[in-house]
């Protein structure tokens, strides 16, 4: 146990990739400083295409709809 106000414990830690985020916010996205300062490391993994919105798949009842209202023709082209 360390005293109090001594040094902190050394951890094993990986630097941050400071020089990936601000080439992405700068120069990739031209964004000004004060928003990629202000941006959220969440904003920054979507603004790099790491996020992608999740789509739901269809369910049976909207399947059946779109069936209905796209039938196949009855003869081949």
């Amino acid at each position: 146990m360390n005293a109090p106000g001594g040094p902190a414990p050394e951890t094993a830690l990986s630097a941050f990739p400071w020089d990936a985020v601000l080439t992405l916010g700068l120069s990739t996205l031209r964004w000004r400083p004060r928003d990629l300062w202000a941006a959220t490391p969440r904003e920054l993994a979507s603004a790099a295409g790491l996020i992608r919105p999740r789509t739901l798949a269809l369910g049976r009842a909207d399947l059946d709809r779109l069936l209905a209202a796209h039938p196949d023709p009855e003869e081949p082209r």
